[in-house]
């Protein structure tokens, strides 16, 4: 299955895909066999529709039934393959530890059962296993719940593509090791598995946000994607302050999309960003879930979006309450120590300082400000350190040390994940360079 053709599907493959698959991993109890049979579904779906078939009806149902028929021709056929190389009673008895609970005859798998739950927050939570790293969870999450290939896994995740597909093969073996065949966990299972499964949803927001900034199709659109996952969370755990706070992050985030890019598809830095284009609905939606969620918690999505609600509302990015930002992250460190947080905090009393009065005390800040985030540069996770070292170009260039700024951001212009990021680096190489 290409780019192409699920490009023609549009709108219906997002809404369709964790759906097609959730249905096929009940029935062949395997998710990895519920992938692959959804996939080749998919692929005839276009096929039949491109050569102009009768329409389809329903997308999910028409690829459920051709994913579960594929299925059941494999298996006959290996069947049939196993009954000349092996004894009657020796194949038999293989073929019930394979199929563990198929009928042989019929081959109808034992059903999923009526669970209502949302068919991406099932996969999700058979996804955020905690057998498997958080890694591995995201690359899952991010193939099963959202239908990405193994190319657009890694672009996202910004590693190779082996690498990608490494992980992917190694959280899939790793879960089917752990739990067998496949069954969504029950409610109290799953309220165990639901911090992990709240952690992926920020890993995809946290991807789509990084990467992409100007999505073209709604398949592209991981943000939007991660915000129905968000909603779906907060209409099955409604009181949950972490959910409400991870909702709030993600609309925040959403309603800031509009004006993050120039004319030349260049990122803007967020105290250049016109903010009269910020969607307010979102931001709306996005502080009454912020509040809600500060009135029953104060974990890590709470701390987050408390933060997040700072820099929305606020009428200019001078006029952000900068001592608040500082102290929500240092907060969440405690809470979240992850690198990006230490990067953030440090870039906060980086702006709070540069905003504040010039003294001895504020370049004593400063210089404590760049030796921090030159270790973390030093010595952290590839996506940390391209972020420090963002930060520290930063530093240089709002401190008047443009020449050094420059050479920084045309480094940097060689490692950042994303091409709007690349172009405001070299937009930035450019204009220190000519001073």
């Amino acid at each position: 299955m290409n780019e192409a053709s699920v490009a023609a599907l549009g709108e219906d493959f997002v809404d369709a895909w964790p759906r097609i698959v959730r249905a096929l991993a009940a029935y062949t109890g395997s998710l990895d066999d519920a992938q692959e049979y959804a996939a080749e579904a998919v692929a005839r779906a276009v096929a039949e529709a491109g050569g102009g078939g009768a329409p389809l009806g329903s997308l999910s149902a028409w690829c459920t039934t051709v994913g579960k028929r594929a299925w059941l021709d494999d298996r006959r056929k290996a069947a049939v393959e196993q009954r000349y190389v092996q004894t009657e009673g020796a194949s038999a008895r293989e073929r019930a530890a394979r199929w563990d609970g198929v009928d042989a005859t019929e081959g109808i798998a034992r059903p999923d059962g009526a669970d209502p739950i949302d068919d991406r927050l099932a996969l999700l939570f058979v996804a955020c296993d905690p057998a498997l790293t958080e890694q591995a969870r995201l690359v899952l999450a991010l193939r099963v719940v959202c239908g990405l290939d193994v190319a657009r896994i890694a672009a996202h995740l910004g590693v190779r593509r082996t690498a990608a597909a490494a992980r992917l093969t190694r959280a899939k073996q790793a879960l089917a090791e752990a739990r067998g065949r496949f069954k969504v966990p029950e409610a109290p299972e799953r309220r165990v598995r639901l911090p992990v499964v709240l952690a992926a949803v920020a890993g995809m927001f946290t991807v789509a946000h990084r990467d992409v900034l100007d999505p073209q199709t709604p398949r592209d659109d991981l943000g939007r994607q991660a915000l129905s996952i968000a909603d779906a969370l907060v209409a099955e755990y409604p009181d949950d302050a972490e959910v409400r706070g991870l909702r709030a992050v993600v609309r925040l985030g959403l309603a800031r999309r509009p004006g993050r890019l120039d004319a030349d598809g260049a990122a803007i830095p967020l105290d250049e960003v016109d903010r009269s284009v910020w969607d307010r609905r979102l931001i709306a939606a996005g502080l009454d879930d912020a509040a809600a969620a500060a009135d029953h918690g104060d974990g890590r999505f709470v701390l987050e979006a408390a933060i997040a609600g700072l820099h929305t509302s606020a009428p200019s990015f001078a006029a952000t309450d900068w001592d608040r930002v500082v102290g929500f992250y240092r907060a969440l460190e405690r809470v979240w120590g992850a690198p990006s947080v230490i990067v953030a905090r440090l870039a906060a009393e980086e702006q709070r300082a540069l905003l504040g009065a010039a003294s001895g005390e504020r370049t004593a800040t400063l210089r404590r400000v760049e030796a921090e985030l030159r270790e973390v540069a030093a010595g952290a996770a590839p996506y940390a350190a391209v972020d420090a070292r963002l930060a520290l170009a930063d530093l240089a260039w709002r401190t008047g040390r443009r020449a050094e700024a420059a050479a920084e951001y045309a480094e940097l212009a060689a490692s950042v994940p994303t091409e709007p990021v690349r172009r405001f680096c070299l937009g930035r190489a450019a204009q220190g360079s000519k001073r």
